[in-house]
């Protein structure tokens, strides 16, 4: 039987765990929770709050007990649980109004009836989920008829999200039914089947980028605007800019010129993001044509891209005063959250330079140390910042740790009792110079 410090220690190491599966590629994530013990994953799977890919791999491959705890864990949040209802509230709604039973006739219908009904009655799921309980001839698990007339003429958003609800759908026809280069933009509501998605725990956000065309609306979702209704919550947003951020960086890196290429070819690209960013980096996308400006793209680009030379922060000397404080913790955790707040508010801080410089490492990777504890990573009151921090971090670990699943889990089984920053962190476990002094 563990003792009392051998638990302690199990519920660190998955607390600072669950803060680097936020930042690391698929296959490190999946690496980082196998080389957990029983009790540290149990801790991770029942108590912690999980990114949606970590949810989505271990209901995907992990083991019963992953998803009984996960089950039982109160920070996940609309996501597939055992047990759980899903689409039962959408199927629990009326059954087809007479005017549609008038417009379908008796039934059953076939492949080509049901896909022209999704067309005209696809701009919200509600009619399409109400077809798709109507007697029918499509069979979802071989869904060969829906897909080719999908690549011919992407059926409308509202009906691809019908699709993703009803389920029985093989994950290869949820990744292809994102695929839209073949037709014109779905209107106002044309994210909601990608967030489905994700909160369904159907694709990850790494999946996303590598399968939603065109490209354009992979970069909208790297820097989807708040809006009514169904959205990304803030840590999907901060994981959706990661994934992004993955995409582009290799071919891309820091050169200004390549991300401007970026927003002047994305709107007439029709290919993926990663298909973008290998035609940029070797010079061969194609022309952009006559394309109407979209300034939404413009401010995503904007977003997603380094600052090639960021403006100097308001004040000198309060600056210096700022960064010092953040290696040297107020009293009191509350007072220290409050001078933080303050320092970003007057500009004098970012959530870049906490990453930096707060002490100790693993506080700086959580928003709740430094932004006050909201009881849900979605109500802070500070986006940009909270964005600002992850980005930077992404960019952090990139740089030291890369996709090498032996250098995550040193920093991983280093974090819990690591006093200093988190660059010097990363220093130590690649055994090389601090990262905050790398261009």
């Amino acid at each position: 039987m563990a003792t009392a410090e051998e638990d302690r220690a199990c519920r660190r190491l998955a607390w600072c765990v669950a803060h680097l599966l936020r930042h690391a590629p698929h296959h490190v994530v999946a690496d980082l929770i196998d080389r957990l013990d029983g009790p540290t994953r149990k801790y991770l799977c029942r108590d912690q709050w999980l990114p949606a890919a970590a949810v989505t791999l271990l209901l995907r491959h992990g083991t019963d007990a992953d998803r009984h705890y996960i089950a039982r864990n109160p920070h996940v949040v609309g996501r597939p649980l055992p047990g759980l209802p899903g689409p039962a509230r959408y199927a629990a709604r009326p059954g087809p109004s007479p005017e549609l039973l008038a417009e379908t006739g008796p039934g059953p219908l076939t492949p080509d009836e049901l896909i022209r009904l999704l067309r005209r009655h696809g701009r919200r799921p509600r009619i399409p989920l109400t077809l798709l309980r109507m007697p029918h001839l499509l069979d979802l698990h071989d869904p060969e008829p829906l897909l080719r007339a999908h690549a011919r003429a992407p059926l409308p958003a509202g009906a691809v999200e019908a699709l993703l609800l009803a389920g029985g759908l093989p994950r290869q026809a949820c990744r292809a039914l994102l695929d839209a280069r073949t037709g014109d933009t779905y209107g106002r509501h044309w994210y909601r089947p990608a967030v489905r998605a994700v909160r369904m725990g159907l694709l990850t956000c790494d999946e996303l980028v590598a399968y939603v065309a065109p490209a354009a609306r992979t970069l909208l979702l790297g820097h989807l605007p708040a809006t009514r209704g169904l959205r990304w919550t803030l840590p999907e947003q901060a994981e959706m800019q990661s994934a992004v951020h993955r995409a582009l960086r290799p071919a891309l890196g820091d050169d200004p010129r390549l991300w401007a290429e970026l927003g002047r070819r994305a709107p007439a690209f029709r290919g993926t993001l990663p298909e973008l960013a290998a035609a940029l980096a070797a010079g061969t996308p194609a022309a952009p044509g006559d394309v109407r400006h979209d300034p939404a793209l413009a401010r995503a680009v904007r977003h997603l891209a380094p600052d090639p030379a960021p403006a100097d922060p308001a004040g000198a000397w309060e600056r210096e005063l700022a960064l010092v404080s953040l290696a040297v913790p107020m009293d009191t955790a509350a007072e220290d959250v409050r001078w933080v707040r303050d320092c970003l508010d007057r500009g004098l801080l970012t959530g870049a330079d906490v990453i930096r410089h707060k002490v100790p490492a693993c506080w700086a990777l959580d928003e709740d140390q430094w932004l006050g504890d909201t009881g849900h990573p979605d109500r802070h009151d500070r986006p940009a910042a909270v964005l600002a921090a992850r980005a930077e971090a992404d960019r952090l670990f990139d740089a030291a740790l890369g996709d090498d699943p032996r250098a995550w889990w040193r920093a991983a089984r280093a974090l819990p009792d690591f006093a200093g920053t988190l660059p010097e962190l990363l220093a130590r476990v690649t055994d090389g110079d601090s990262v905050s002094k790398r261009p």
